[in-house]
């Protein structure tokens, strides 16, 4: 375990909670300021920490470590992430970055994309790396399934669709949850909430939700994806194949440092899982390490010692199952959990006070326009003049959210 700074004499000027981008690389177990000129540039021999302060105090704090960076500067990046995040409330959501394996919110920070260069602060040599990581603030997510119905990132191409599933196409201000001639009206209805809870949560309500039903692609989707293609053919048999393999694909763990030393007792082996297994006195382990993700859910009550450990115990997970050493870590305080991560559990509330999703003029004959959706607690229960477009037949083309 690493040795905490002091918060007496942290090594970060008071100007880390202004909005915006941050970035330092650890030189000599310290943090330096990198000038905002040379943002985007990342030496393969270093680590690095990358804040973004962004509205109603939403931040992500995010370590980089270079494919070449060595255990001691790995350490101190893990200890001054602890240290930064203890500084700032313990308010951002932290995640692990290593170099090739970027996230997407990581990449959506550098417009013009990332430039590796090959050495670190102690190499007598700082020449370009001959590649470029291209900016990758795209994403395509498929979803499949009857019961267990989750949605998994996918390459972006036409290649990745077919006429059996829907798919949500992620391009920040635009989100379209796409539905598939053959796809079930589960997947439907899951396609729309999930697309709906990523503009809320994480884009903070202002993108535009469209619905797009096979064959009435807008324009947007078609310049992202080039033309469409014939698509392959829906499987019903696939869904049930998907429930199976969705279910077994994660399991959660709780964290407990009783003995003196961090241990994992494992809750449940099979999602989706009951949302009263996460406490808000302990922190959890979400292993979705399969799909190439970890996730570390801290509860707001959990002691110091198990919050600060969070990180390290992420990546003694990771070695102890054997997972790639790049896999992707999300550490997640309570009250910042992102929307893929709620959809592990089969009972998460999808609007505030428990109420259910309708459309914001819906009366309770389900009248419908295009002002989005709020939370309600009508007998209707959720928006019929939504769930009736989502049956549609192609013909009847896209639905503005």
């Amino acid at each position: 375990m690493y040795s905490p700074i002091p918060q007496s004499s942290s090594p970060f000027p008071p100007t880390v909670k202004l909005p915006g981008l941050h970035i330092w690389r650890v030189e000599k177990l310290k943090p330096v300021p990198v000038a905002p000129e040379n943002y985007g540039i990342f030496f393969s021999g270093d680590s690095y920490l990358v804040l973004h302060n962004g509205p109603e105090e939403l931040s992500h704090l995010h370590l980089w470590i270079g494919q070449q960076s060595s255990r001691d500067e790995q350490g101190a990046c893990a200890v001054l992430a602890v240290h930064l995040n203890t500084l700032l409330g313990e308010r951002p959501v932290q995640h692990r970055e290593s170099q090739g394996n970027e996230s997407d919110l990581f990449m959506s920070y550098f417009p013009r994309g990332l430039k590796y260069q090959e050495g670190g602060v102690e190499s007598a040599f700082h020449k370009t790396s001959p590649g470029t990581a291209p900016a990758a603030v795209k994403k395509l997510y498929q979803v499949k399934g009857k019961k267990n119905i989750r949605a998994t990132e996918r390459v972006l191409s036409w290649d990745s669709f077919n006429t059996g599933d829907c798919f949500i196409l992620d391009l920040g201000q635009n989100i379209f949850a796409w539905c598939g001639a053959k796809s079930n009206i589960l997947e439907r209805n899951k396609a729309r909430d999930l697309a709906l809870a990523i503009r809320d949560s994480e884009r903070q309500g202002k993108a535009h939700v469209e619905i797009i039903t096979d064959g009435e692609e807008p324009a947007d989707m078609i310049q992202v994806l080039g033309p469409k293609p014939s698509l392959k053919e829906g499987n019903p048999e696939e869904d049930l194949t998907a429930d199976r393999t969705n279910a077994q694909a994660a399991a959660l763990y709780k964290v407990s440092d009783a003995t003196g030393q961090m241990n994992l007792t494992k809750l449940a082996d099979s999602s989706p899982f009951a949302l009263e297994l996460l406490i808000p006195d302990d922190c959890f382990v979400l292993d979705n390490g399969l799909c190439g993700k970890i996730y570390i859910w801290k509860g707001r009550k959990a002691n110091e010692k198990e919050r600060q450990a969070a990180l390290q115990v992420a990546e003694d997970f990771i070695t102890r199952m054997r997972y790639a050493p790049n896999t992707q870590v999300e550490i997640l305080p309570q009250g910042r959990e992102s929307a893929i991560f709620k959809q592990f559990f089969k009972d998460w509330k999808r609007a505030p006070g428990g109420g259910r999703w309708r459309h914001r003029s819906c009366s309770p004959q389900g009248s419908l326009s295009a002002a989005g959706y709020t939370p309600c607690r009508t007998r209707m229960g959720t928006c019929s003049a939504v769930d009736r477009h989502l049956r549609a037949s192609p013909s009847r083309g896209r639905l503005h959210i």
